[in-house]
């Protein structure tokens, strides 16, 4: 297949905020539609460039971007910067989807989103342009969610430490310490002091607001769960899908063992060695809207989660989960 590479863009928010990223434009197989890939926090827009290179090879026109704060889009300095979560949803991928909108007249409107990337989208007035998403792991860090495993370590690392770091220095410098790359306060906050219900970290008069604009979303989402996931678990997932309330979710849990690997974990879904696995595969859905797992479903439903304040349903995990 020819490789081919994005053409650098800029893109401005409507509060003036310039993002850097790259438009993949397809060959001769065009029009099966625009996506806008959604980074994992702290994670480069370019990270994801090669699986944006692939699906421009089957024809999608394809949008890669870096949010406020992160690689391209980062300002001269992070000190005292408080971009929040809500801004890279609210402004950043607004604007990224308007941008796409224009410069991509055919197909379908699809989003990839990673880990907070897939929630991003809730925050966003333009949303309802959305014609299907696909999420991986996607979930907004309530570090109850997190596998019990591992819950302790998560907590010390992202909700002690980096919340004392962030106050110290101004911003996360987690390039330094080698974690991800350095956030604003304002994201790094959100991340540290999330609450069960999401809108709880916002101001109580923006909360209706915000729940109106997740709720106006109508699109498919083909949620993926990945078995040995430490941080996007089911319950997390799950958690999140309940804010898009219209939508038509469809749940898929992958182990390791469904595509032959020992471990898969938050990250590894975007590398290139699933080129001829899961990345083709994800064609069927981003192309098609066919699921092409149906038979690996999220556990079975049972009881409602003790903690009152997660009125949905949570999911046993299937045998050998988290």
């Amino acid at each position: 297949m020819l490789e081919m590479e994005g053409e650098p863009i800029g893109i401005v928010c409507r509060d003036g905020v310039r993002l850097g990223g790259h438009l993949w434009t397809p060959g001769g197989n065009s029009g099966c539609g625009a996506i806008v890939i959604n980074p994992a926090t702290g994670v480069l827009g370019r990270y994801y460039h090669p699986y944006a290179r692939f699906l421009a090879g089957h024809g999608f026109t394809v949008l890669t971007y870096d949010y406020r704060g992160i690689g391209q889009s980062r300002p001269v300095t992070l000190r005292g910067c408080n971009y929040r979560w809500a801004d890279w949803g609210e402004q950043d991928f607004t604007a990224a989807l308007g941008f796409l909108n224009t410069h991509a007249l055919d197909g379908p409107r699809l989003v990839v989103g990673h880990s907070i990337g897939g929630f991003l989208p809730g925050f966003a007035r333009n949303a309802p342009l959305i014609d299907r998403m696909l999420t991986i792991g996607a979930q907004y860090a309530y570090w109850r969610d997190y596998a019990p495993a591992r819950r302790r370590r998560l907590l010390l690392k992202w909700h002690i430490v980096m919340p004392l770091l962030t106050a110290l220095c101004g911003y996360f410098p987690g390039k330094t310490l080698g974690w991800l790359e350095d956030l604003p306060a304002g994201v790094a906050r959100d991340w540290s002091f999330r609450r069960s219900r999401m809108e709880r970290s916002h101001p109580s008069k923006d909360r209706a607001d915000i729940l109106r604009r997740f709720a106006a979303i109508t699109a498919d989402i083909l949620a993926i769960g990945v078995t040995d996931d430490e941080i996007g678990t089911q319950k997390a997932i799950r958690r999140a899908l309940t804010y898009y309330e219209n939508a038509n979710p469809v749940e898929v849990a992958l182990s390791p063992a469904d595509l032959r690997l020992d471990r898969i974990g938050h990250f590894s879904l975007f590398h290139t060695r699933h080129a001829a696995g899961f990345w083709l595969d994800s064609l069927l859905w981003l192309r098609d809207g066919i699921n092409p797992w149906p038979g690996k479903p999220f556990g079975k439903e049972v009881e409602t989660s003790k903690d009152t304040s997660f009125t949905t349903r949570c999911y046993i995990p299937s045998k050998g989960m988290m």
